[in-house]
């Protein structure tokens, strides 16, 4: 449920969203997206959260990055780390949950409903928190994936759940094919 006259702010974990669009078969437009949450009310902010791989030539996601940027997202990155697990296998970290826990805090006294991108459990007491400051939070993810990509217990401490796959027709466009790297047609 959203009030025309509410001012929203958006916290998207950019990695859980993209992994449970993925697992829902398409991929997310942004700016459809942020237009969609404009429509539902007087939008202060939508913060963009991810982890970036500084070392690398090329990183998949700067492109999206730097697009979102430039298209009023407000961003927050930090480098992720590398390391080789136990069985040699290279791995990335990049956990942003204190950071957006961190800002929701901040600008909840300033808004009246956050809408939370993410199913990570470990946000149920954020979510908490800013419910006993008078915030509204809705979490938007998915249950129609196998496995789900929401934990039970952050679904069931928001105010409200919106299912991801609903938001599929408003907000969603076909996953991009893999480029083709020459060869003959």
């Amino acid at each position: 449920m959203f009030y025309k006259d509410e001012r929203l702010a958006l916290f998207i974990d950019g990695s859980n969203l993209y992994a449970s669009a993925k697992a829902l078969g398409f991929d997310i437009d942004y700016k459809l997206l942020r237009q969609e949450f404009m429509r539902r009310g007087k939008l202060l902010r939508a913060f963009y959260y991810t982890a970036l791989l500084e070392n690398d030539e090329y990183s998949p996601i700067r492109p999206l990055v730097d697009w979102l940027h430039y298209n009023g997202f407000s961003m927050v990155t930090k480098p992720a780390k590398e390391f080789t697990d136990g069985q040699g296998r290279r791995k990335i970290k990049g956990n942003m949950d204190i950071e957006l826990a961190v800002d929701a805090m901040e600008l909840a006294p300033r808004v009246d409903h956050i809408v939370l991108f993410s199913g990570d459990g470990d946000f149920r007491p954020l979510v908490e928190s800013l419910q006993r400051q008078g915030v509204r939070v809705s979490v938007v993810s998915t249950i129609r994936s196998q496995p789900p990509m929401i934990a039970d217990e952050l679904r069931r401490q928001a105010d409200n759940f919106i299912e991801l796959d609903e938001l599929k027709d408003v907000i969603g466009r076909p996953p991009r094919e893999p480029r083709d790297t020459g060869g003959d047609s």
